[in-house]
């Protein structure tokens, strides 16, 4: 019911349209991009219920208060604390070991800004975890939420960031519309 009723919304209500889809019983780290409004948390909800894969991501401390925090575990949150110098990427890492996660979503930007270079977090935690990467992207301008294929980071991150960039680069985020 609760697939259907995504569906509906999705496609019906708001006109989105979903593009690919998620490798099933694998482990994989998600890249969204761009991460440019707070309608991207709304959209991937929809498409989290919709394709029935349990996708986690990782978010703001901020964002879990007392007032929000189950609802934000619920849809799969993980906090983190930007501020403090931990090893996130060896921690995150540990959960894809111990199988706590299998999917987890990113925001390679880390921001709803717009900002002229990716966090590099994303990356390191496939690479460590022998993870391929899922970029996603949200396009604004065609309502449309695209899979792309799996990629494998090799370890050049220089070269690795040009090629997950081009796989995006034709996206129109929500403020440029």
């Amino acid at each position: 019911m609760t697939k259907t009723l995504a569906k509906f919304v999705l496609n019906k209500v708001i006109r989105w349209k979903f593009i690919g889809s998620f490798p099933e019983d694998e482990k994989y780290i998600i890249a969204v991009v761009p991460h440019s409004s707070y309608f991207d948390l709304i959209i991937a909800v929809l498409i989290r219920t919709y394709s029935g894969i349990k996708i986690k991501f990782i978010g703001k401390k901020e964002l879990f208060n007392p007032f929000s925090a189950f609802f934000f575990r619920f849809l799969g949150g993980i906090p983190v604390d930007r501020g403090e110098k931990t090893n996130l990427v060896d921690s995150v890492v540990n959960l894809f070991h111990l199988n706590k996660i299998k999917i987890l979503a990113i925001a390679p930007e880390g921001t709803r800004k717009n900002v002229k270079k990716w966090k590099t977090g994303f990356y390191y935690i496939a690479l460590k975890a022998n993870l391929p990467i899922l970029m996603v992207s949200f396009d604004y301008k065609r309502k449309q939420v695209m899979i792309n294929k799996k990629f494998i980071p090799t370890g050049n991150i220089k070269a690795d960031f040009l090629k997950l960039e081009k796989m995006v680069s034709d996206v129109i985020t929500r403020n440029k519309i």
